[in-house]
């Protein structure tokens, strides 16, 4: 490589991380976050200075010290992000800090003992250490990505400049390693640029400074963040994988070996999109997470915000019955549901059915399975129920639900001491332990639903209530005007008699029937536009109208 371009490349990045490694420093006292990016900002300059010394005298005493201060580089640049997502207030983030602080340190270690940046590829040690380097840059990018997905949406414009400088700086390194594993030796052009890209990221992280005075930002240890990062994580490990594949399958494949390593790819990208779509697989994640990550199953702030959201949030072709069983088939990841409503003259009969069909089955309101719901307000697990019935009364499972397809969970809607309604939701995606935050979570979301929904209902009924209402004021004022025009036609039809022979009484008669069609044409008129009398009301001359 061109020593002159290495000297201006490492050099320029170690004169911007000392100068602002110095601007740092006059405020970094007092303050952990503060002296952590000193830190990290000091580490990477030396890691210029050796890469510069190197760069100015390559040989493997000069790589050797390139290579332990990059390990130093990044151990720093993740203890920096470290303390911006460290939450000691909460145990289980001390536990997946555990879990994530092992294989990290020993890959600092491999990428230390193993690596042989500049030698041409012939062991079996260098290859590991290249592909520890190369785990450290997705672990890095990893770290990024979740630092962003942690902090609120409002304060996410401080911290994105310091995301987007530390994802070009390990972006960067990906691509060194990469290359380096795909082609069993690294690019010496590569290796100068990330000089120059180390240094056009300062920017980056002296906008982010400016904007985090002291780096004091809230951040909160988010369910869908630990469950992104876990699987950007799996995604890495297993792109690395198929890397690794993909170079054995073209050594040792001879004349096929290009071909097949294009195939495996091929493949490989097809498997990655068939497990990102796959809702299986993201509740298998959310489970494991859940498990593993966190003292208890659920982040009841975003379960309930996304519950009322889904129950509340109308939509074409979604009545509230089916957005009832959508959002408590959702809490606990199950596909599909069905809500048997309380109609008083046939029992519960199915009304709303999300992502299935329930046929024409109902429940009798005195049928002992519902008298047993409406008593005593449970959670009916169907596989408890198969192995012990007796926990719930002996009462049998109706034939409308026992002949749905893979019934689970029988969650009732309880208002008070009545049952309006039940819900009958199918096999979860990834097997789910019934405990007591299950039973406890789906009995408070039951009855939250249920008070909607019988609110709802009562609004409806009161609309309606005020239709018949208006239809009755309506129909008050047609049997008015039409019993004065029928009272009309009868006492013309009574004088018809005696004076059908008079001429006057012929022209009279005649302008009765004139103004009795009118009269009728205005009502009908009335009937199709929905216009009231009353609404017409003004000061009528009585006199006039008996003088004529």
């Amino acid at each position: 490589m061109s020593a002159t371009v290495a000297a201006w490349s490492f050099g320029l990045a170690l004169a911007g991380y000392l100068a602002f490694a110095v601007r740092v420093a006059s405020a970094a006292r007092g303050n952990e976050r503060a002296r952590s990016l000193l830190v990290a900002l000091v580490v990477t300059a030396a890691w210029a200075a050796a890469a510069l010394g190197f760069g100015m005298r390559p040989a493997r005493d000069t790589a050797a010290v390139a290579a332990v201060a990059d390990a130093l580089r990044y151990g720093a640049w993740f203890a920096f992000v470290a303390s911006l997502l460290r939450d000691e207030a909460s145990a289980a983030s001390s536990r997946g800090a555990r879990l994530v602080a092992v294989p990290v340190v020993l890959a600092l270690i491999a990428s230390v003992l193993l690596s042989d940046p500049f030698h041409v590829i012939a062991v079996l040690g260098s290859r590991a250490g290249l592909m520890s380097w190369l785990c450290l840059t997705v672990f890095g990018l990893a770290l990024i990505e979740q630092l962003v997905r942690r902090v609120p949406a409002q304060t996410r414009w401080n911290i994105k400049p310091l995301a987007v400088g530390l994802a070009g700086i390990f972006g960067i390194d990906l691509f060194y390693y990469a290359d380096g594993v795909l082609f069993s030796h690294v690019d010496p052009d590569i290796f100068v640029s990330r000089g120059f890209a180390n240094a056009l990221v300062l920017p980056f992280l002296a906008i982010a400074t400016v904007r985090n005075t002291g780096w004091t930002i809230d951040l909160h240890l988010s369910r869908g963040a630990v469950v992104q990062s876990s699987a950007l994580l799996a995604s890495g490990a297993f792109l690395l994988s198929v890397a690794g594949a993909g170079y054995f399958v073209r050594y040792f494949g001879g004349e096929w070996g290009r071909a097949l390593q294009i195939e495996l790819m091929f493949a490989a990208a097809l498997v990655v999109a068939l497990v990102a779509s796959s809702g299986k697989f993201r509740s298998y994640l959310k489970v494991f997470v859940s498990k593993h990550f966190f003292s208890y199953r659920y982040d009841y702030r975003e379960a309930w915000l996304r519950f009322t959201r889904t129950l509340s949030t109308e939509s074409p072709g979604q009545t509230l019955s089916m957005r009832t069983v959508n959002a408590l088939a959702d809490l606990v990841e199950s596909p599909a549901g069905v809500l048997f409503v309380n109609e008083e003259s046939r029992g519960f009969v199915p009304s709303g059915c999300w992502n299935m069909r329930a046929g024409d089955g109902l429940v009798r309101a005195d049928d002992p399975f519902a008298t047993f719901l409406a008593r005593s307000g449970w959670i009916v697990s169907i596989d408890e129920w198969r192995v012990a019935p007796e926990r719930y009364g002996n009462a049998p499972i109706p034939d409308a639900i026992a002949t749905l397809a893979s019934p689970w969970l029988i969650v009732p809607l309880m208002s008070g001491n009545a049952l309006l309604a039940f819900a009958v939701l199918t096999t979860p995606r990834a097997p789910i332990d019934v405990d007591w935050e299950v039973r406890d979570l789906l009995k408070t979301a039951s009855r939250q639903a249920a008070s909607y929904f019988g609110h709802v209902r009562a609004t409806e009924a009161l609309l309606e209530a005020r239709k018949f209402d208006a239809f009755n004021r309506m129909s008050a004022f047609i049997v008015h005007d039409l019993k004065n025009l029928i009272a009309q036609l009868s006492l013309m039809l009574r004088n018809a008699q005696r004076h059908r022979d008079n001429v006057d009484f012929q022209a009279d008669m005649l302008a009765t029937v004139e103004h009795v069609v009118g009269r009728m044409n205005g009502l009908m008129l009335q009937l199709r536009s929905g216009t009231t009398p009353v609404a017409n009301a003004r000061p009528v001359d009585l006199c006039a109208i008996v003088r004529r």
